[in-house]
């Protein structure tokens, strides 16, 4: 079987170090492509903020990272576009997307109870013993 260099020997451990460097500092110039690209998508999505920078209320950014998200709701309806119920959720609920609108324990009953369907996934009906 020839060898992979095409000169019909294996190459010599120098040979795979300096190939291996070669693929190393490649995927790092992946990275920090990325890297950048990532910075310039948060400086974009934040009011012009650049990375590292104070928080407008003056706190580190480290700070504002442990601050609390809101409460994920218990409930939640996902809508069609033009505002009628498609389906009850769990807050949790994976499949529900972004547009999750939350709703009350009552409300949830309330629309299962009117016959919109219960997600397949999260099985809010379940819990909530409808």
């Amino acid at each position: 079987m020839p060898a992979p260099d095409g000169k019909g020997r294996e190459p010599t451990p120098l040979e795979k170090n300096r190939a291996l460097a070669q693929w190393l500092e490649f995927q790092l110039r992946q990275v920090r492509g990325r890297i950048r690209d990532l910075e310039a998508q948060e400086h974009q999505g934040h009011g012009l903020r650049k990375p590292g920078a104070e928080e407008p209320d003056g706190r580190g950014r480290r700070e504002a990272e442990l601050t609390p998200r809101p409460r994920t709701p218990d409930w939640g309806i996902s809508e069609a576009g033009t505002g009628s119920a498609v389906k009850v959720h769990r807050g949790d609920c994976w499949a529900a997307g972004k547009e999750l609108r939350a709703i009350s324990r009552e409300r949830a009953l309330a629309e299962l109870a009117d016959g919109v369907p219960a997600c397949e996934v999260c099985r809010p009906d379940r819990p909530l013993m409808a």
